[in-house]
Formats: C-alpha cells, sequence, structure tokens
C-alpha cells in the first residue's frame, strides 16, 4: 500500500508545491455572481474541481462552508470529494478535528476509513486535547494510506499565547507538538504522512522543525498577508518541506475558468521561485 507522504511527495514532484483552499465564503460566491444557498455552493465547488483538480497537488475543502447549510451542504462536500479525487488531486479536509476516545475513533472513521462517504486522503487535526488523544486517526492513516496535518504554529494572534507556552521540560507547547510528530515519521521514505500546520505569517518562531519528516503545510498565504518570501524566515532549513496553501488570492480570480487556472498558475511559479532557491 502506498502511504500518503509518498503520494504527496510524488504529487508535488509533478504538479508543483501548491494546495488551493476550497473556501465558499458567502463574500465569494457574491463575487462570483452565485446565490449563498445549496445550489450556489455546489456550481461553485464544481466550478473549482473543473479549473484545478488536474493542475494542482492539493485541494483542501473547508468543511464548515459546507456545514453551515446543513445536510445538503454535506451532500455537496461528498460529490467535492469524489470530483477531486476522480481529477486525482489529493484532498486534504480542513475540519481541525480534536477529541478523544471512541469520539476521536468516529472522526478517523469518518474521514480516513475508505468505506466512509467523507474518505480523503488526509485531514487536519488540533492537538490542544494532547497529540496522543489523536492516536485513533493516527493509526486509521496508517492503515489506510492516509495523512494528518496537525497544528503547530497558526497565524491567529490568539493561538501565541497556548502554542508558546511553555511545559515542565522548557520546550513550548508547540515544540511539544513538532517532536511527538517528528517521533511519527521516523524512518519514513520520502517523506512521512503526518504533517504540521504553520501559518506563513507567523515570522521566526525560534521553533525546530527540520527534523519533522513530514510535509509543512503553510496557510495565511495571499489575502491573509502572507507572501511566498515570507516562507524563508518562517521555515529556514526546512524550507523544503513546505506546501504552501492559498484559498482566496486563486478563488478571486472565478469564475471563469481560465483565470483561476491563470492565478493558479502564476502563484505556483512564485512558489517554486522561493521554494527552489538557497536558504
Amino acid at each position: 500500500m502506498e502511504t500518503f507522504g509518498q503520494r504527496l511527495h510524488r504529487a508535488m514532484a509533478v504538479r508543483g508545491p501548491l494546495c488551493v483552499g476550497i473556501d465558499p465564503h458567502p463574500e465569494l460566491l457574491a463575487r462570483w455572481g452565485l446565490p449563498d444557498d445549496v445550489e450556489g455552493l455546489s456550481r461553485f465547488a464544481a466550478t473549482v474541481v473543473e479549473a484545478l483538480g488536474d493542475v494542482v497537488a492539493v485541494a483542501k475543502p473547508q468543511s464548515a462552508f459546507f456545514e453551515r447549510f446543513g445536510s445538503a451542504g454535506i451532500a455537496v462536500l461528498e460529490s467535492t470529494i469524489r470530483q477531486l479525487r476522480a481529477a486525482g488531486v489529493l484532498v486534504l479536509l480542513d475540519v481541525k478535528r480534536g477529541d478523544i476516545g471512541s469520539t476521536a475513533a468516529a472522526y478517523a472513521a469518518a474521514y480516513l476509513d475508505p468505506a466512509s462517504p467523507l474518505a480523503v486522503d488526509a485531514v487536519t487535526a488540533s492537538p490542544y486535547l494532547g497529540v496522543g488523544a489523536l492516536a485513533p486517526m493516527f493509526d486509521l492513516a496508517a492503515k489506510h494510506g492516509g495523512g494528518v496535518f496537525v497544528l503547530a504554529l497558526t497565524s491567529n494572534p490568539e493561538g501565541r499565547a497556548v502554542q508558546h507556552a511553555r511545559v515542565s521540560d522548557g520546550r513550548t507547547v508547540a515544540q511539544m507538538v513538532i517532536d511527538e510528530i517528528s517521533q511519527l515519521n521516523v524512518g519514513a521514505e520520502p517523506i512521512g504522512s503526518f504533517g504540521l500546520v504553520v501559518g506563513a505569517t507567523v515570522g521566526d518562531t525560534g521553533h525546530e522543525l527540520s527534523r519533522v519528516n513530514g510535509s509543512l503545510l503553510a496557510p495565511g498565504l495571499g489575502v491573509q498577508g502572507g507572501r511566498p518570501e515570507d516562507l524563508r524566515s518562517v521555515f529556514g532549513q526546512a524550507l523544503s518541506a513546505v506546501l504552501p496553501s492559498y484559498s482566496r488570492e486563486v478563488l478571486n480570480s472565478g469564475p471563469e475558468l481560465s483565470g483561476l487556472r491563470a492565478s493558479a498558475e502564476r502563484t505556483l511559479a512564485k512558489c517554486r521561485a522561493v521554494l527552489s532557491g538557497p536558504i
């Protein structure tokens, strides 16, 4: 069985280091001339799939913007996941789940069991009930060739108070998360299946990321203020592991397919220039 790390490494080599979020904000639907309802949601998602499904390495639907329409929105999410996977793009579902025991196992089954209608290649997860509480997600991902991206250093200002707090051995909470995920990836080739989420706007944090041996998802680029060149100061020696993530910066170029594709290609070129250059 091919691991998620292997699939991601190949996708980034073939299609380039770019993840595009599918975030149907109400404002974005309006910008595209679409109604803020399930029909608009469905048309928006289908357009993004058609434009970018065979272009980008990773697509990242934001579950919340589908969930807000209830069961009908979840049905659109299921359909979007199927369409993306049929197009050959890796699907990273942005759900940021995090719980304990049987509930964590249920979340794992919902997203990482191939039998689930919501099955994806990887999910985002929150470690703040303890990284060990995510074990059901790690275990099921390993069993079925999936991946998990765990929040480590987020760009929202509220996150710093928690993530930079110190544990008993002097490490920050974020560094503890980084180290535990690094342990899960030991010995994996070419990279492990467990990654971290590190915001592109956090600056030089002084945290050690070079031993993760997994992908480093970098949201916050584009409209949220992050620039490709900022990735150097954030990731340093770990730059080669970075997967830049854009959403509105690319999606604002819709709804025309040509506009979306051209925007993704321009964005990818900027990221390549930074990630392939000297550190």
